[in-house]
């Protein structure tokens, strides 16, 4: 298939970044906005892009982006989600922690905390924390995706079962504006399922980002989770779930200094 340079370009910039914006494009090829929405309809009809509003995302379809493309997606808000959460969970609780990049910028900011127990089906987060005296990980058996080395399948979805915890770090794909949870593998979804129904406390960790996108197979709604921390929610719909659920919303800032907290108002 022959790409022009600039559709090369614009292609190696989506997947380094995960998505691309109209007006950052026309600023960095000195065109006009008109001429990279083109660029960026060609390369969504050639489905290399999937369209979003001021923009397009990498790769088209139900695709899962690649792991470390979608590690630089809002690392910043990530880390920031990552420090209010860790703000909510104590010393001396048990918890699971799941496979996702946001649900590993939890465990980082974790890592000051002591007396610990971390049930993890997310090789990079065990990695990570098992160097820490003060925190005992426990690592799920099971297959290993080669992707993101995610701990999937139901011999991870058995072990997970053996534990009841105080709190569950998940993360989504996808969120829907009717609060649907989604992901790609059907496979960790049934480990995200076993890890909700087994913990007393739900948290969900998700950028604004996965608004945007879209992916196939349910993991559950919002209103199983106890509280949902994002960098910012601009969805009445979200909004108005949380609300009616009694779930807590949490929105950081970039700097992860501030945040501010509401019932979805």
């Amino acid at each position: 298939m022959y790409l022009s340079p600039r559709h090369a370009d614009i292609l190696k910039m989506a997947k380094e970044n995960g998505r691309v914006l109209v007006e950052d494009l026309a600023q960095h090829f000195a065109v006009t906005p008109q001429t990279i929405r083109k660029d960026l309809n060609d390369l969504c009809d050639q489905r290399l892009l999937s369209r979003i509003h001021g923009g397009a995302l990498f790769p088209s379809g139900i695709a899962n982006m690649e792991y470390e493309a979608r590690r630089k997606i809002a690392a910043d808000e990530k880390d920031a989600m990552g420090l209010a959460a860790a703000r909510i969970i104590p010393d001396n609780a048990s918890l699971f922690i799941n496979i996702g990049t946001t649900t590993e910028a939890v465990g980082k900011a974790l890592l000051d905390h002591s007396g610990l127990m971390v049930i993890t089906n997310n090789i990079n987060v065990a990695h990570r924390m098992r160097i820490y005296p003060g925190i005992e990980v426990v690592i799920a058996g099971g297959v290993v995706r080669r992707s993101d080395g995610g701990v999937v399948g139901e011999a991870a979805v058995d072990f997970i079962k053996q534990f009841k915890v105080d709190y569950a770090v998940i993360g989504a794909s996808a969120i829907d504006q009717d609060g649907a949870l989604l992901d790609f593998d059907f496979r960790e979804v049934k480990v995200a399922q076993a890890i909700m129904a087994n913990a007393r406390h739900v948290i969900l960790v998700a950028d604004a980002t996965k608004f945007e996108r879209t992916a196939p197979v349910r993991i559950g709604h919002l209103s199983q989770v106890d509280t949902f921390i994002t960098d910012r929610c601009d969805l009445p719909s979200v909004r108005k779930i949380c609300q009616e659920n009694e779930v807590e919303l949490i929105e950081t800032s970039l700097s992860g200094l501030s945040q501010r907290k509401s019932s979805g108002a």
